[in-house]
């Protein structure tokens, strides 16, 4: 614990509004001289310390089931297939084909195929190690298509090894062993069904869920192999996702233009409807019903400004020559058909210098197509109200599920000995107990969460700030939220502020209507200048609106001032959650403390000092190619930890690891120290958000050496322990009470606190899940936690604890939420930058654009800029 000596140089280091830090660290000046290349694995992730004992216990059954397999050798053949553009579907015909057609080879042995390049055999096969080039023939539409199969042993992949490593005799699982076994369990599933990422779907059958905009809901089931310990597992779990509906493509175009009849639409297209359905069907693969059973189909690559009648394209006659001929005529002379909308336009389709131009009434939407655009408000709570399942009714259906794959009577599974279990393999959890929670004001009250809620009432802000001086800005117009609902609104307000210990005193300082966007930096500057001990305005905002990006960006980032945004359906019929949710907010915003963790019962970690940090990326959506991800770290300000600070960078698109970590992590310590009167902590914890299993090593491997360099460049002898999280959702665990008698809540979900770190864990290393939240709709998700490195040697015990307390440190809400407060902060803050981004000419308020803003073309440079917050509201917790 060196280094804890000497003051630290805290000039310049912390965030203050200047010019943004240039982003000028290439990503391979982190690796000091004469140490592996970084692609080497430095760093090992740490063995499990032990098994956590804290808790009242709790038998719970995850949707895990175990997978018996026998000892031998599964070997393994490289395969590539010529020509080699061809979708995974289509190479899995070619494999069949090729199995069928070469029985010499082959005999009955039932190879496995991943869809790609890799092909496991039960035996090996009797090529020994030539290579062998086979010919295979599909028969395609019209004419058969000719492929060249070439085929090399590869390796022997050991089962043995495997079952050696889920016994944790070895540290090193062995990847190869199972990728054979998740090709060997896929390998059917991916024949008969849609496969998406590791999941798989059929097109509805029984049911129908319209999202609205050509889209419906498909139901399937996700499955993958998962190592545990003493036995390899098949994670299973019901799932859903948006695709489109096979349709005609006039039909599709009227759902997104949401035209009633197409009959209504005589005229063509505006230039604005054009745009729009352009946005929507660029990209989806449609097939053409002019040429009876000859179905081609094609990918649109765009949608022509002219209609059919007027579009043309070079025709070459049977005598060579090359006429202009409109799609119009072309169809009618060709195909004798007289088109029914020849003022609607054409979709261009398959390479875009090609110009082969479709009218839209020949074309259908393909079947199975995912949609990976983001959906709509309306269309996400569609999704949700379709899918949102009871805790019991998912547990029913994986049972079905399961029942219904038979997989042990999957040949393919047969042919390489595994066996299934057909039941949820049962584990014991415990339920950690809940932290108090300290308030403050002349009461002292302490607060004791059940079932992962408590609530204040006669109970006042650890530390709460007096309102002396504030504004009100009502951006809905008067006839929507009237003088005396702003009135009725102002005297609740200050009602609850004042029984929370956050007294807003007397009436605003300014009370004024306005208009749109361009409103808000005048006015705003107005009351800066006005009113300079101005602490908060507060913003009434009608419904979804471009406002409120402008109010954030010219609040946060130009001039530094707290705003509170509220809808005005919230203020013409205020509740009392609703305006406490609202101090709860601007409390923090101003700098006070909502409530603390009770000193005495915290985890020994904190008998020293320490600091909390939480990271998150988040990335633009899906099919944006210029937009940045944006990199966020907090980090706690503290020995609450109760106040946290910001720092965010924009970096390259969809890059997952923080680029600038190094820069950031250092301006966190130095404003920790400045912070708390000069102490360094002793301890840094990370917990880092969104990473992926497969990005584990590689983010590991950036990042620590990142945080240490911070260290270092504060004081050479400075190194305090580092202990690296990761927190995931997005993975397809669920736990379910074997008892129903534990069933928490509406929708029968495991309590808040549940903690699982056998069973269903990894064989050798540091991971758990934790629920730390009460599920209210649907089942919850507990989140999954994996230790990547401990300096500080935590016990089970301690480090699960202290994560469960985390939870309960979110200042939005009082209840414990579903990662550690520091993560989920990052995100917020990730979250807000997104807003800063975009530039106020941009409509943003528009159902499904949302957060689009102007910022692709824009320098790196300006959009660093555009997210640099002021100094003033560095200081608080704005994005609370």
């Amino acid at each position: 614990m060196g280094g804890l000596t000497g003051k630290w140089n805290t000039e310049g280091a912390t965030g203050s509004g200047g010019s943004p830090p240039q982003q000028v660290v290439s990503p391979l000046s982190l690796t000091p001289p004469g140490l592996p290349s970084p692609d080497a694995p430095l760093f090992n992730c740490p063995r499990r310390p032990n098994l956590g004992r804290e808790g009242r216990s709790i038998v719970l059954r995850a949707n895990h089931f175990q997978i018996s397999m026998p000892r031998g050798f599964i070997h393994h053949y490289h395969v590539s297939i010529v020509p080699d553009k061809c979708p995974r579907r289509v190479n899995r015909e070619i494999i069949q084909t090729m199995v069928h057609a070469y029985s010499k080879i082959f005999g009955n042995l039932k190879p496995v195929f991943d869809g790609r390049s890799n092909l496991y055999v039960r035996d090996p096969l009797p090529i020994g190690n030539d290579q062998v080039e086979l010919e295979v023939t599909l028969d395609g539409e019209g004419k058969d298509r000719v492929f060249r199969v070439t085929m090399k042993w590869a390796a022997q992949v050991s089962l043995f090894a495997l079952e050696e490593a889920l016994e944790g005799r070895t540290r090193q699982i062995p990847f190869d062993a199972i990728q054979a076994l998740d090709v060997v369990m896929r390998h059917l599933p991916s024949m008969t069904y849609t496969p998406v990422g590791r999941s798989f779907f059929s097109s509805p059958d029984g049911y129908y869920h319209p999202l609205g905009g050509g889209r419906e809901v498909w139901f399937g089931f996700h499955q993958s192999v998962r190592p545990s310990q003493w036995k390899m597992m098949l994670n299973i779990d019901v799932s859903a996702t948006a695709f489109y509906k096979a349709q005609p493509a006039i039909d599709f175009m009227c759902e997104v233009l949401d035209i009633r009849d197409i009959n209504d639409q005589r005229k063509p297209l505006t230039d604005s409807m054009r745009v729009k359905f352009t946005k929507e069907i660029r990209g989806l693969k449609i097939e053409i019903t002019h040429c009876g059973a000859m179905r081609r189909k094609y990918r649109v690559c765009n949608v022509t400004r002219r209609p059919a009648q007027m579009q043309s394209f070079p025709l070459q006659l049977d005598n060579g020559q090359t006429v202009e001929c409109t799609v119009a005529k072309y169809f009618l002379d060709k195909y004798k058909m007289k088109l029914r909308f020849p003022h609607l336009p054409c979709l261009q389709v398959g390479q875009e210098h090609k110009h082969t131009y479709l009218p839209l009434e020949v074309c259908h939407i393909v079947q199975g197509q995912r949609c990976i655009k983001k959906l709509t408000d309306m269309q996400t709570s569609t999704m949700i109200k379709a899918t949102a399942r009871s805790a019991p009714d998912r547990e029913r259906e994986i049972n079905n599920l399961v029942r219904k794959a038979d997989l042990n009577n999957d040949p393919y599974v047969q042919e390489f000995g595994l066996n299934i279990s057909r039941n949820l393999m049962e584990v014991r959890g415990r339920v950690l107990p809940p932290p108090k929670l300290q308030y403050g004001g002349r009461t002292k009250q302490q607060a004791l969460p059940n079932q992962g809620v408590w609530d204040m009432r006669g109970k006042q802000f650890f530390s709460g700030v007096d309102i002396k001086e504030w504004a009100i800005a009502c951006f809905a117009p008067s006839r929507t939220v009237r003088e005396d609902a702003l009135r009725n609104f102002t005297q609740q307000l200050q009602k609850i502020s004042s029984d929370m210990g956050m007294p807003i005193i007397g009436q605003p300082c300014f009370c004024k209507y306005a208009g749109g966007p361009d409103q808000v930096e005048p006015m705003f500057r107005y009351l800066k200048n006005s009113f300079p001990a101005l602490q908060l305005v507060v913003v009434v905002l009608p419904g979804k609106t471009p406002v409120y990006a402008e109010v954030k960006r010219v609040g946060d980032t130009v001039l530094g001032m707290a705003t509170q945004c509220v809808q005005a359906k919230n203020v013409n019929k205020t509740s009392p959650q609703t305006l406490s949710n609202l101090c709860l907010k601007i409390n923090v915003k101003l700098g006070g403390v909502n409530s603390i963790l009770v000193p005495s019962i915290r985890p020994k970690v904190f008998n020293e000092p320490v600091i909390f940090l939480g990271a998150d990326v988040t990335h633009p959506p899906v099919g944006d190619n210029r937009k940045p991800s944006i990199a966020a770290v907090v980090g706690s300000q503290d020995a609450h930890p109760s106040r946290y600070a910001a720092t965010v960078r924009v970096q390259q698109h969809r890059q997952e690891i923080i680029q600038d970590l190094s820069a950031m992590v250092k301006e966190h310590l130095v404003m920790f120290y400045k912070s708390t009167g000069g102490y360094k902590p002793h301890r840094i914890i990370m917990y880092r958000d969104g990473v992926s299993e497969g990005q584990f090593p590689h983010v590991l491997q950036h990042e620590l050496t990142a945080i240490r360099e911070a260290c270092i460049k504060l004081e050479p002898d400075y190194k305090p322990g580092i202990t690296f999280i990761v927190v995931q959702k997005r993975h397809h665990t669920r736990l379910f009470c074997a008892d129903k008698k534990e069933q928490s809540g509406k929708s029968g979900n495991i309590p808040a606190g549940t903690t699982v770190d056998i069973g269903i864990t990894h064989p050798t290393e540091f991971d758990f899940y934790l629920c730390s939240h009460q599920g209210i709709q649907g089942t919850s998700r507990p989140s999954h936690y994996h230790v990547l490195w401990d300096d500080n040697r935590f016990e089970a015990d301690e480090l699960q604890q202290l994560t469960y307390q985390l939870c309960h440190t979110y200042v939005r809400c009082t209840r414990s939420v579903s990662i550690p407060a520091p993560a989920y902060y990052a995100h917020l803050v990730a979250f807000r930058s997104r807003y800063h981004l975009v530039e106020k000419e941009h409509d943003s308020g528009e159902e499904g654009s949302h957060l689009s803003g102007g910022s692709e073309d824009r320098a790196p440079a300006a959009m660093a800029r555009a997210i640099t917050v002021h100094a003033d509201t560095m200081k608080v917790m704005y994005f609370a």
